[in-house]
C-alpha cells in the first residue's frame, strides 16, 4: 500500500500579496487549496478541477506557474506523506467555500495568520513564498 498522496496545490495570491488558505470540514489545519490528482490527469488539470469544485474558482491552466514538487507529512492522514505539485495562481475575484471546504482565509505570508497550519504549508510553502518575495525586493 502506498503511503504517498499525490496532489496539485495552489499558492493563490490576491492583488494585495496575501495568500489564500482553506480548511476542510471536520479538520483543524489550514492548507493550500487543491486536491488529489486522478489517474491519467495532468497536475495542472487537477488543480483547475479542484479549485472549481472547492472554491467556485475558474482558472486558466495556462496561467498557472509551476513552482515545483514539495513533500511533507499529511495533515489529516496519519502515517501518510503528501506530495504536492505546486502552482502559483494570481486571482482578483472573490472565492467561496464549496464541497468539503468549510472555511477560507486570506493571510499575510509574513506570518501564519494565527492559524493552525498543515505541515506542507507551514514548513515549506509559506517559507518558499516569503523567500521569493524577499528576492524580488
Amino acid at each position: 500500500m502506498t503511503t504517498t498522496i499525490r496532489i496539485a496545490a495552489a499558492l493563490l495570491i490576491g492583488g494585495d500579496g496575501q495568500t489564500l488558505l482553506v480548511r476542510k470540514r471536520g479538520t483543524q489545519a489550514f492548507m493550500q487549496p487543491g486536491g488529489k490528482i486522478d489517474a491519467g490527469e495532468q497536475p495542472v488539470q487537477a488543480l483547475a478541477r479542484e479549485l472549481y469544485e472547492e472554491l467556485n474558482l475558474q482558472i486558466d491552466p495556462g496561467a498557472a506557474v509551476y513552482l515545483g514538487r514539495f513533500s511533507a507529512p499529511a495533515a489529516n492522514e496519519p502515517g501518510f506523506t503528501v506530495q504536492a505539485e505546486l502552482f502559483q495562481v494570481h486571482i482578483d475575484v472573490p472565492v467561496s467555500p464549496a464541497a468539503e471546504i468549510e472555511e477560507v482565509r486570506w493571510i499575510d505570508p509574513a506570518g501564519d495568520g494565527g492559524l493552525a497550519l498543515a505541515p506542507l504549508t507551514r514548513d515549506l510553502i509559506l517559507p518558499f513564498y516569503r523567500e521569493s518575495l524577499a528576492s524580488t525586493v
